[in-house]
């Protein structure tokens, strides 16, 4: 006996997300080059670099995950690959534009450097944690630093078009709320696992629904002030939205009873609507939301001084199915919003509509795996803490992509992976290492149950 080879289904899918990065580098540099054929006529003069960054970050995110999770899911680290390198060539696109229009900085070289920070925090997190049940020791500290982290912005934070959500330390801004997600997440997730039977087996029935009694409404009760806290101190309408919705989807899949769904749908909508009615920040998007094109009125709302909702309307127009193809848009026209949540609206005017479902196909497949790994997690603690990050990943796509169709109003979140922003990529990355632990206990248990408990998770190689 000479060696040690991991088992075939292991082996399989790994081999499985190697060919999807080959696939994954392939589209990005593709992109990179079509863009910059469309703007110079030639091709990008960083695009050997741009390649081997892109090779070198699949390669060693690769070998992490062989290497730590080697059961884990397949698609989950290509999806996160793709989206980051997507991001790349649409911010790389953009900074062009930005610098002959604007005379702005370019921010491409800052968002690979902070992808990877990203993708080396993926690899230490399934390296440092090997099993996911750990953090359940830790839950309210988790919670306790959750809320030190989210409050932090409302006393410290610095006043950025109109919301406070970032903290400036030593010359850089850290967005709190991107670490926050996780870590409610994994506060809920202890906690409903603690106190589930009695959140779900008392109540009265109403109209169908068992709804909960009045000293169970506590936990959603102090999760909906502090959420409306959030949005009147610091005007920041996303993070509260994702911090009440992950704790009521939460609840909802704990204790399989749709009064919770009713009585946070209800509070969330009171909520909004006593604050957007108030808050004057939170009132000017309102108002913009509703009549987009009230800023170009001779008199328009108070408080509405932006055309950024107006002008991602004429980028989507403009876009069609097809859209005018990468590189050959204005999506500068919207200025520095461009780069964050609005960079949507890039992908909706060159790529058009066939683009932007393809961009949010990719998000759906992504939260799609997460939950998958919540049905096969053995644990409950897993299957609440997946739920929870797929939950967070789905709600903030929702209030970004909402936000810029106009379907809702504007939060100013970034799009995960997508735009610029390090706080927001290196949580996602975190988010990803977790989900990737997750799968890889619940794959391992599995096999194991298959096998027995006579064999080992390892099959031995016999040489001659």
């Amino acid at each position: 006996m000479r060696g040690l080879r991991p088992l075939t289904a292991a082996g399989a899918r790994r081999r499985t997300e190697a060919l999807l990065l080959v696939l994954v580098v392939a589209i990005a540099v593709f992109g990179h080059a079509a863009a910059g054929l469309a703007m110079n006529g030639e091709l990008p003069p960083n695009l050997a670099g741009f390649t081997i960054s892109m090779t070198l970050l699949s390669l060693v995110g690769h070998l992490g995950v062989r290497r730590f999770a080697a059961y884990a899911d397949p698609l989950v680290f290509p999806l996160a690959m793709l989206l980051t390198g997507l991001g790349l060539v649409l911010i790389h696109r953009l900074d062009q534009g930005y610098i002959e229009r604007w005379n702005s900085d370019a921010n491409a070289p800052g968002q690979l450097l902070w992808t990877v920070v990203g993708v080396a925090a993926c690899i230490a997190v399934l390296a440092l944690l090997r099993d996911h049940r750990l953090l359940q020791r830790f839950i309210y500290i988790t919670m306790a630093v959750a809320l030190v982290l989210l409050i932090a912005p409302a006393f410290f934070g610095a006043d950025t078009y109109g919301a406070k959500r970032w903290i400036i330390l030593f010359g850089f801004s850290i967005q709190p709320g991107e670490f926050v997600k996780i870590m409610i997440a994994i506060f809920f997730a202890g906690y409903l696992v603690i106190h589930r039977d009695s959140l779900a087996l008392t109540g009265r029935r109403f109209l169908g629904m068992r709804l909960p009694p009045m000293r169970q409404l506590g936990p959603l009760i102090t999760v909906w002030i502090l959420s409306m806290l959030v949005l009147v101190f610091e005007r920041d309408l996303g993070t509260s939205l994702i911090f009440f919705g992950v704790f009521v989807v939460m609840l909802y899949v704990a204790t399989e009873r749709t009064g919770w769904i009713v009585c946070g749908l209800l509070m969330a909508s009171a909520g909004a609507f006593v604050v957007g009615s108030t808050e004057p920040h939170v009132k000017a998007r309102v108002a913009a939301w509703l009549n987009p094109l009230s800023v170009y009125w001779e008199n328009p709302p108070p408080g509405v001084t932006s055309d950024q909702s107006a002008q991602a309307l004429f980028s989507f127009g403009t876009g069609g199915i097809s859209g005018t193809g990468l590189g050959m848009g204005h999506p500068e026209l919207i200025k520095f919003a461009g780069r964050s949540d609005f960079i949507l609206t890039t992908v909706g005017e060159e790529l058009g509509l066939a683009g932007v479902m393809a961009v949010l196909v990719l998000y759906a497949l992504l939260v799609q795996r997460g939950l998958r790994m919540a049905l096969g997690a053995r644990d409950p603690f897993g299957k609440l803490l997946a739920v929870g990050l797929a939950s967070a990943l789905a709600l903030q796509v929702f209030v970004v992509a909402g936000g810029v169709t106009g379907l809702i109003p504007l939060t100013g979140k970034a799009l995960p992976f997508l735009a610029k922003g390090g706080s927001s990529l290196l949580a996602n990355w975190i988010m990803i290492a977790l989900l990737l632990r997750i799968s890889d206990s619940a794959e391992r248990q599995r096999e194991a149950d298959s096998r027995g408990p006579a064999e080992t998770t390892l099959t031995p190689v016999v040489r001659v």
